[in-house]
């Protein structure tokens, strides 16, 4: 990733002013990427960041530490994925 170094700096600023675990930030960031991409191209390009809100509202309305919502990230990504493919089965 040609950007890696400016996205993981602004990303650790973001973090740090709303108080979310730097740690989360760096697990989560590369299969929320890959997910927006995915979305963008295969629904519309406004549904990849809308779909991460989602995922992030999703995985972190439970509370609990960064470890517990890392692993939420997860389980939404999975979903959002499914989501996809059964889309793309119906329209190919």
């Amino acid at each position: 990733m040609p950007d890696a170094e400016p996205l993981y700096d602004w990303l650790a600023h973001v973090a740090d002013v709303l108080g979310v675990d730097r740690a989360l930030v760096e697990e989560t960031t590369p299969p929320v990427l890959g997910m927006v991409r995915d979305v963008a191209h295969g629904v519309v390009r406004p549904a990849g960041p809308m779909t991460a809100f989602l995922v992030g509202v999703a995985a972190g309305s439970a509370g609990g530490g960064a470890a517990e919502t890392a692993a939420r990230v997860r389980t939404a990504l999975a979903e959002v994925e499914r989501e996809l493919r059964a889309r793309e089965a119906t329209q190919g």
